[in-house]
């Protein structure tokens, strides 16, 4: 029998779980079990993963996490919330009201610091006719953003934010979460895709006025399916410039790549022929665009079959 999904429950069902810290929620290969007496939690949690697979008290977890009040005056005082996995608060509280987006932030904390079965790479990865792109791209690139036209508009969403690679079949994983937008990206895409669905912005962060993207249904549905990667693009955000794809050079790609690789020292020997294989198999590019209209037509273009 198929597990249920977090939409076949309902909000209060959800938050009795949360607090009891008896919830489970698959997404790809990864299992988080998750405790948060927060209602903001409990809603966040509903409509974020309101289609992945959810278990009760299961006998494993990759992860145990929590979102709870620190143990101190701010409790009342200014009020904050603390992530913790296994107990172990990673890093210092924050506002109260940025609780929701904490518990992503610390999600993808947890993977990027602990998933070394895999080459895990701060890169959105997307598929389409069964070949991945990478999107490796500093902050401010517009790689979130293009990430999220891409994935409303056909192409299977892997990840926004981590891409996880086999060590030896090179194959990549889906996670299939929600994509974290901020500032004015999130006008774009709202303008762009009216019907797309959202978490409730929170503001005053470290990175401004931020919100989650709803990830597709099709692709939570398929986020168990591995692809092979086919092309890496460092995309690039330049106001009123014509779409531009350069090929890039497998030197200059291997740089810049690794340097995007949350594990690539602690893989050390492994980690380098890992990503000297993935580079040799892919097509690289630079790409500066600014129509997302332009950028999907390029990106159509590239996963043509006579393009292979």
């Amino acid at each position: 029998m198929a597990p249920k999904r977090l939409e076949d429950i309902s909000l209060a069902e959800v938050q009795t779980l949360l607090s009891a810290g008896r919830l489970a929620l698959q997404t790809g290969p990864l299992v988080f079990r998750i405790k948060s007496t927060m209602p903001d939690v409990a809603r966040s949690v509903q409509m974020l993963y309101g289609r992945h697979p959810f278990y009760v008290d299961p006998e494993f977890a990759d992860f145990h996490v929590e979102l709870r009040a620190p143990k101190n005056l701010r409790r009342w005082l200014r009020r904050q919330a603390e992530f913790l996995i296994d107990g172990e608060s990673p890093f210092e509280p924050l506002p109260r009201d940025q609780a929701p987006a904490m518990l992503e932030w610390g999600m993808n904390w947890a993977i990027a610091s602990s998933c070394h079965q895999w080459l895990t790479i701060h890169a959105a990865s997307l598929e389409r006719n069964g070949q991945v792109v990478i999107l490796p791209a500093p902050p401010g690139s517009g790689k979130s953003t293009l990430c999220a036209a891409l994935a409303l508009r056909g192409w299977r969403l892997l990840s926004d934010e981590l891409t996880l690679i086999e060590l030896d079949s090179l194959q990549a994983h889906a996670l299939a979460r929600s994509i974290n937008l901020k500032n004015q990206s999130i006008d774009v895409i709202q303008g762009f895709e009216p019907a797309a669905v959202w978490s409730p912005e929170t503001y005053d962060t470290t990175k401004g006025r931020v919100t989650h993207l709803v990830p597709p249904v099709s692709s939570v549905d398929r986020m168990l399916e591995t692809a092979q990667p086919r092309w890496i693009v460092f995309p690039r955000y330049v106001a009123a410039a014509e779409p531009l794809l350069t090929p890039r050079s497998k030197v200059q790609t291997f740089t810049h790549f690794a340097e995007n690789a949350f594990n690539y020292s602690i893989l050390g020997e492994l980690g380098f022929e890992t990503v000297d294989r993935l580079i040799r198999q892919c097509d690289c590019y630079d790409f500066e665009y600014s129509r997302l209209d332009d950028a999907l037509e390029v990106f159509d273009w590239l996963a043509e079959p006579e393009n292979d």
